[in-house]
């Protein structure tokens, strides 16, 4: 298997080796061509490799924070998206450079040829080397191992991925230790636990640790929270240490700095759009623009969240909270644009510059709903350990129907492994779940929430 992984990892390599240098080369062609005899600065003899050199620096940090050498990985329209950002974003900041060392803006129609040109082909591209790669490697043989909770749930994720993924057994804790631990070597490419308990787990664990058996494990809360920990050798034997606190003095007053800056920077050029969206709100049915809600931040401090208006006014006319289901009668014209494009989340810019909000962060929810989702999942209040936020690691990893057991083992992972730098890569990565529909879905009819348990479904699911 090892010797396997090592022919992936040299295919995937050449695959996006061959791409990233098509496009450098394609902006050197019109470096040379066009833009350089239209410069009059006067380079010196390695200057042409340092314009070629920093567009090269640029494009691959981008293709790597977005993923986009994720070949057999991600699907094949969301290795695609990766590319186009990043191609997207290199060539604004190409041109950015062009026009200061032109001294005034410069005519950019061959700029924008070359990103047609280059989205163009990383279309085919995305498709093309995801065929390849599947058709090269099957998917891996899976032994799923459960314990009391059912299983139809991680089955049905492991089907969005058969490309990937193949369950080929299933056997329950129930049929004995032993009977597990022979089963294992037999002829599976990795082993899924899920929801075993731990001194079993343990077992399995070193069992496939012995025998060079990869392991896909569904975190619990604990192992989560572990995973932020930081190592300590006082002694002779490693110690962890969980802190009481997540973010370090220095953290926050950096957080706080980049969030002023961006919201500020952001509420000025979308301030035409948030002008507009209010006018057509108005139009619409003459109602309030805009929609305030309690919602929960660090500390579990209550404050107003502001978000355009998409719902009809008296879409809680009873007083009872629901989440947004799919095809939501509740939800104008209007509105269904506004959440689609997510323009409705933009007024919450002003509570992230009023210190409410962060950028990054866990999504605020509703004090009624944290109430009843902490009946039957207390360590929910985890969430309230930072501030919340506009964007979060459980959006840019789930998607709007994630269950929120899911949803809190997502924001705990972001609290516990905080750093600057994720926060700017989740910034990022949030322009791409823009563009992925299921991100923006409302709750199934069948699905479960605090507002709805497995025995009672009715037609009760965020608003807004």
């Amino acid at each position: 298997m090892g010797k396997l992984d090592s022919i992936k990892r040299i295919l995937v390599l050449q695959l996006v080796t061959f791409e990233f240098i098509l496009d450098v080369a394609g902006y050197a062609i019109i470096w040379f061509l066009f833009y350089k005899k239209m410069i009059r600065v006067q380079f010196w003899q390695k200057g042409d490799a340092l314009v070629i050199g920093i567009y090269a620096i640029c494009l691959f940090s981008l293709l790597f924070v977005y993923g986009a050498g994720k070949i057999g990985y991600l699907r094949s329209f969301e290795i695609f998206l990766s590319h186009a950002f990043s191609i997207g974003a290199t060539n604004i900041v190409a041109y950015a450079v062009i026009c200061l060392m032109y001294g005034h803006a410069i005519d950019p129609k061959y700029i924008i040829v070359l990103g047609l040109i280059q989205l163009l082909f990383a279309l085919g591209w995305s498709y093309l080397s995801n065929l390849i790669y599947r058709s090269v490697f099957s998917p891996r043989d899976l032994l799923l191992i459960c314990g009391e909770r059912p299983v139809d749930e991680i089955v049905e994720k492991f089907k969005t991925r058969k490309d990937r993924f193949e369950i080929v057994k299933i056997m329950n804790i129930s049929e004995g230790e032993e009977n597990i631990m022979k089963e294992i070597p037999n002829r599976y490419q990795g082993v899924v636990i899920w929801d075993v308990p731990q001194h079993l787990r343990n077992n399995i664990l070193k069992f496939c640790y012995s025998k060079s058996i990869r392991v896909y494990m569904m975190p619990k809360i604990s192992d989560v929270i572990v995973q932020g920990a930081d190592v300590l050798h006082f002694f002779d034997t490693p110690i962890l240490l969980t802190r009481e606190y997540p973010l370090t003095f220095e953290q926050r007053c950096i957080k706080r700095l980049i969030d002023l800056f961006c919201a500020i920077i952001l509420i000025i050029l979308t301030t035409p759009i948030m002008i507009v969206t209010a006018i057509l709100i108005k139009i619409t049915d003459g109602g309030p623009v805009f929609y305030k809600q309690v919602r929960m931040t660090i500390n579990n401090k209550e404050f107003k969240i502001i978000k355009f208006r998409s719902m009809k006014v008296d879409a809680e006319a009873d007083g009872k909270a629901r989440l947004a289901s799919k095809n939501d009668s509740r939800i104008t014209w209007i509105g269904k644009i506004i959440r689609a494009v997510r323009i409705d989340e933009l007024p919450q810019l002003f509570n992230i510059v009023k210190g409410d909000m962060s950028f990054i962060g866990p999504r605020p929810e509703r004090p009624e709903i944290i109430e009843q989702y902490m009946k039957d999942m207390p360590e929910f209040a985890f969430r309230t350990k930072v501030k919340a936020g506009l964007a979060g690691y459980a959006q840019v990893y789930g998607k709007y129907n994630t269950t929120p057991y899911d949803k809190l083992k997502l924001d705990l992972t972001y609290i516990e492994g905080y750093s600057t730098w994720l926060d700017i890569k989740l910034m990022l990565l949030t322009l791409r779940v823009l563009l992925t529909p299921d991100s923006t879905e409302g709750v199934g009819e069948n699905q479960v929430t605090a507002l709805k348990s497995e025995e009672d479904n009715d037609d009760e699911s965020t608003v807004q």
